[in-house]
């Protein structure tokens, strides 16, 4: 039996309150405006139900032509050079990259292939390290396996040596105790590869986004995407100028733009089909990506890849089970099971340069959402 697929509606026909997702859509345009904008653009998608009830577009996606540190400001280029965002528009998922890791993982899980609590020195033996620290898949799905936050990869000399330093990392923290770290999906992804054979993007691309019709999700190079940063030292960690279509995490970058961490491109809608399939059980028309029972083993608590009830950025949806998970350039994703309603969130606040983010952004729109919802 199919699934329901999203369809576009009303406020009122997802059981939302129109008026005030107006103003959340008034906020979002607000964070695109001015001298200083929290984001150049952004697209924000909310639906309920199978109802994608907002898909707009605010700001830029193309406005500055590069970063000038003496006036800690942005260099424009010309108003008729601007690239207006639309919600077509793909942005670099940064850390939403992740969940699509995750789900590969889950779904490997779900075939037998993968041990939810293997070691991963049984799939990765030449991994000492960690085989020696008896590492597990679940620890390198819930960021408990005690390995720090990065590595830096991006200044090694070729890919042999970027893998000899994942295979010689041991953990630094006490395993079971959380700490987010970008490895533990790097290690996730080289387990990957090495139980299928195939590379992450096609896992990605033939397990989830080709069944769930997200013509506009993959890995880069991504032509017409948002740009991001004007990337130098000292603020960044690599020379690389201004960047569109390239993955902005260095690291991932390093890696020929395909890693577990970071790589992905997408849009608002592909993004909003791949919350719908995993609010609607792991099912999306015809397509099943994943049975039930293993969306319940992914987002119940503690989450597998998946933050859950994180105030910080879910705003009121937190507190009743939401999961979600945010990225570095400005993107969010959140699903709230409770109310089947979900929040997708891009922009690019590293454009045209990575700075510290006004706090609060993202778990206001999250609230204005959760205030919306007509339980």
């Amino acid at each position: 039996m199919s699934a329901p697929r999203l369809r576009s509606g009303t406020p009122e026909r997802a059981g939302l309150d129109p008026g005030l997702l107006r103003r959340v859509v008034a906020q979002v345009h607000d964070l695109t405006t001015g001298e200083r904008p929290w984001a150049a653009g952004a697209v924000l998608a909310v639906g309920r139900g199978p109802v994608l009830a907002v898909e707009e577009a605010a700001g830029w996606a193309v406005r500055y032509a590069a970063y000038d540190p003496d006036t800690d400001a942005g260099v424009e280029l010309p108003p008729d050079a601007w690239v207006p965002a639309t919600v077509a528009t793909p942005f670099d998922l940064a850390s939403l990259t992740k969940l699509f890791t995750t789900v590969a993982a889950v779904q490997q899980i779900e075939r037998g292939t993968l041990g939810i609590d293997a070691l991963v020195g049984a799939y990765l033996p030449d991994f000492g390290a960690a085989a020696a620290h008896r590492v597990t898949v679940r620890q390198l799905l819930t960021h408990t396996s005690g390995l720090r936050p990065e590595l830096p990869l991006y200044s090694c000399a070729d890919d042999a040596e970027r893998l000899a330093l994942l295979r010689a990392e041991a953990p630094v923290g006490v395993p079971g105790t959380y700490c987010y770290s970008d490895l533990n999906m790097l290690l996730l992804q080289q387990v990957l590869e090495r139980i299928t054979g195939r590379g992450l993007d096609v896992l990605v691309r033939d397990g989830i986004t080709r069944p769930l019709g997200m013509t506009a999700t993959g890995f880069g190079p991504c032509a017409g995407a948002a740009a991001t940063e004007d990337q130098r030292r000292p603020w960044a960690k690599a020379d690389r100028g201004m960047l569109r279509g390239v993955v902005h995490d260095e690291n991932a970058w390093a890696l020929g733009g395909v890693a577990g961490h970071a790589g992905l491109f997408s849009t608002g809608r592909d993004l909003a089909v791949f919350c719908r399939a995993l609010l609607a059980g792991g099912s999306y028309g015809p397509a099943r990506i994943l049975g039930a029972d293993f969306v319940e083993l992914l987002l119940a608590p503690p989450g597998l890849g998946f933050g859950l009830d994180q105030p910080w950025f879910m705003g009121e949806l937190a507190g009743r089970g939401a999961a979600g998970h945010t990225g570095f350039t400005g993107t969010m994703l959140v699903l709230d099971r409770v109310t089947d309603t979900f929040v997708v969130l891009l922009a690019n606040t590293v454009h045209p340069r990575r700075r510290t983010p006004v706090g609060g952004v993202r778990a206001g729109v999250c609230t204005g959402v959760a205030r919306a919802v007509r339980v």
